[in-house]
């Protein structure tokens, strides 16, 4: 099949059609359907535009309305800690989430049945040995004699058992189930040959929605406001670039999976839900120049003529009062751009029916079906069946903080937003009370003075005065500074946003820790402890937003991909969660426990070769060029044993006898235990000596201690 047909989603049965529509065609009825729902999730969003308005003037340190100052306020300054905490929270879950340098995600099979078999294997040193005074052939053969083993061969007793891989494997004898003991074993998984390959398709899938881009976008949102959307999989046909031998422009058109960030300011969910399992339909809203609602047409089930209608009605978005505020821009006139209805979620079968939806026979019994409507202008320009089974809204919303009452969660902003207040406050009062007490205020007795005078002061200034003492006329007073007060109040806010936030300031740089937060292990202590509110949000996102998303991606290919290679029985993993060890904690972990299975009683419990690999991936390397397989492991072993040979003049010397005695009868403390090495107290071999006053007494070159383990 060529390139471009590896994915077709095309239903001509499911989906309005643009050349049969008569002319007398109304979509009254489901545009208004459409409006109705829009206008009922805006209702209910009010409250929550509010409080996102009020995080986003925090957060860009902007006084709103409702803060009126009095004349005795002379200052305005605003101190941005809310930026601060949610680029905080912002930095800490980017790097959980990219910290290995790959989207958490992963395609394992699941669990299997009993008497099904996940490994076989292939061991050459496991069969009985043949006896070649019977004339017996070696079952081992030489290369070219036609009797390779092909790749996941298997008995045939196992055939029953291996299920529909049983067609793939020949009928060798010597092949066993389970994992190889020994190092010279060959061993398969054949369960995880398709989640390899699945896994490799999605992460390649994501790679090309550039979607680690997107979900950044939905973490800073979630972290600011509360909740992140992320939209996807849906389907799109992308052009790639190509030129053929005669350089001529080419290009080869797929059909591909798309993710995408959308805005929590453009998405309507279905007000009586409080999360997306629960959510009848959502809308987004899209604002879109003629360039881009032109560009619809080559998406698939666009109608052309009525896009070309709407272009001609002219540009209707109308802006909402909030947008000023985002924006910084507020012009008079109208937008020269389109406002577009995008509705995902259920409509009732006999509106869908009535409005021309060729509903296929076995889903005409059924009360409503999920669709995807576009609407611009009062006109539907796509109407069709959710193409994916089972039939899923392609959003995602994941909370900050989850709200089990809301849709929406809770961001950082929000927890924090009396103490933004309070710190505004503080030290305003700080910033007025310091320019009063840095100035002297002037006192004037007019009595003393000719009347008709400048009363402004500046030097050289003269005053004519016509009566009373000297000095007496005009004089200075200091004003009291209580300004350390009122700074003292601004960091006890600020120590209660620390708490209200679970973000402490030493997370995201402040300088002056005392106390416990002086050492290293101290760092470390109050670093894990405000890491506790950090991994409910990873959970949070591995639930709301990284599953599900891999899970769209993984029934996209299993429904439209025509490889057989990539699909089986499988699930999929979010690794977010697991990404919050820091590499360092984990290798020093994972060193810990190589301490613990150096015990000759517990090492045959321990998977060496995985723990060493996975102190590869915790230092940031590869494991696959710094660590050897079972074989390479095996022989390097057997090479390294020549170079651990004892040194000649070594040979010979009885165990535990003390180098520097030539008679070799040994003068060293033997016991039990943990031998003494030089130049540790209790060691006798050296009579008391230092090794060098010991060399010199027996005229003997030192020996090195290199070598010594």
């Amino acid at each position: 099949m060529a390139e471009e047909q590896e994915m077709d989603i095309n239903d001509n049965a499911v989906a309005l059609d643009d050349t049969e529509t008569p002319e007398d065609f109304q979509t009254k009825s489901v545009v208004d359907y459409i409006n109705e729902r829009y206008k009922k999730s805006d209702d209910y969003r009010q409250q929550d535009e509010d409080r996102w308005l009020r995080a986003y003037r925090n957060y860009r340190g902007i006084y709103g309305p409702d803060v009126q100052f009095t004349e005795a306020e002379k200052s305005r300054v605003f101190i941005k800690v809310t930026k601060t905490k949610t680029l905080a929270a912002y930095g800490q879950i980017v790097d959980v989430l990219f910290g290995g340098n790959k989207f958490p995600l992963s395609i394992e099979p699941t669990e299997l049945p009993d008497g099904v078999v996940a490994d076989v294997h292939f061991d050459p040193k496991a069969p009985e040995q043949l006896n070649d005074e019977q004339g017996l052939e070696s079952p081992y053969g030489f290369k070219g004699d036609g009797k390779e083993l092909p790749p996941g061969a298997t008995e045939k007793s196992l055939k029953d058992s291996l299920g529909p891989l049983s067609e793939k494997l020949a009928d060798v004898e010597n092949l066993k189930e389970g994992v190889g003991l020994t190092p010279t074993a060959v061993t398969f998984s054949p369960a995880m040959v398709a989640a390899k390959k699945m896994q490799k398709k999605v992460h390649d899938q994501l790679e090309e929605s550039n979607a680690s881009m997107h979900l950044r976008s939905a973490a800073f949102e979630m972290s600011l406001f509360g909740t992140g959307i992320m939209k996807g999989p849906f389907a799109v046909d992308k052009e790639y670039p190509n030129w053929d031998e005669g350089g001529d422009y080419n290009p080869l058109i797929k059909t591909v999976p798309e993710v995408t960030q959308v805005s929590v300011w453009n998405f309507y969910p279905d007000p009586d839900a409080h999360s997306m399992e629960e959510a009848q339909y959502v809308i987004e809203r899209h604002k879109m120049s003629r360039s881009q609602l032109r560009a619809l047409k080559k998406r698939p089930y666009f109608r052309d003529s009525v896009i070309d209608e709407v272009i001609e009605m002219g540009e209707n978005y109308v802006k909402k009062y909030w947008e000023d505020d985002l924006t910084d821009y507020a012009p008079d006139y109208g937008i020269d751009r389109f406002s577009v209805l995008e509705y995902w979620g259920m409509i009732d079968t006999e509106l869908l029916i009535e409005q021309g939806v060729d509903i296929p026979a076995e889903l005409k019994d059924t009360d409503e079906l999920q669709a995807n409507v576009w609407t611009c202008n009062g006109k539907l320009i796509r109407m069709v069946l959710n193409p994916f089974k089972p039939a899923k809204i392609p959003y995602m919303a994941v909370p900050y903080e989850l709200n089990p009452y809301s849709f929406f969660g809770v961001g950082i902003a929000e927890n924090m937003d009396d103490t933004q207040t309070l710190m505004n406050g503080f030290m305003r009062m700080a910033v007025d009370n310091g320019v009063l007490s840095g100035n002297l205020l002037i006192e004037v007795d007019e009595t003393n003075l000719v009347p008709g005078q400048d009363l402004s002061v500046y030097p050289g200034k003269i005053f004519r005065r016509q009566g009373g003492a000297p000095g007496q006329a005009i004089f200075g007073t200091k004003y009291p500074n209580v300004s350390a007060e009122n700074m003292q109040l601004f960091d006890k806010a600020r120590q209660l946003a620390d708490e209200s936030t679970g973000l402490p300031s030493f997370a995201h740089g402040q300088t002056g820790i005392t106390g416990v937060g002086r050492t290293a292990s101290g760092i470390s202590m109050l670093m894990n402890a405000a890491s506790g509110n950090i991994k409910t949000v990873i959970k949070n996102i591995d639930h709301y937003l990284l599953r599900p998303l891999g899970e769209g991606l993984f029934r996209f290919n299993m429904q439209f991909d025509y490889d057989p290679k990539i699909k089986g029985d499988l699930e999929v993993k979010a690794r977010g969660t697991e990404s919050l060890m820091a590499n360092e904690v984990r290798s020093q972990r994972l060193m810990q426990f190589m301490q613990v299975a150096g015990n000759p009683a517990l090492a045959p419990f321990a998977k060496f070769q995985y723990i060493i690999r996975e102190i590869a991936k915790a230092l940031d390397l590869d494991p696959d060029k710094v660590t050897n397989n079972m074989d390479e492991a095996a022989l390097q072993a057997e090479l390294m044993k020549g170079f651990q040979a004892p040194l000649p003049e070594q040979q010979g010397m009885v165990a535990g006898a003390n180098p520097a005695d030539p008679t070799g009868t040994g003068g060293g403390t033997i016991g039990t235990g943990q031998v003494p090495l030089p130049q540790e107290q209790g060691f006798t071999g050296n009579n008391g000596q230092e090794p060098t006053q010991q060399t010199e007494a027996t005229g003997q070159q030192q020996q090195p201690l290199a070598g010594i383990q």
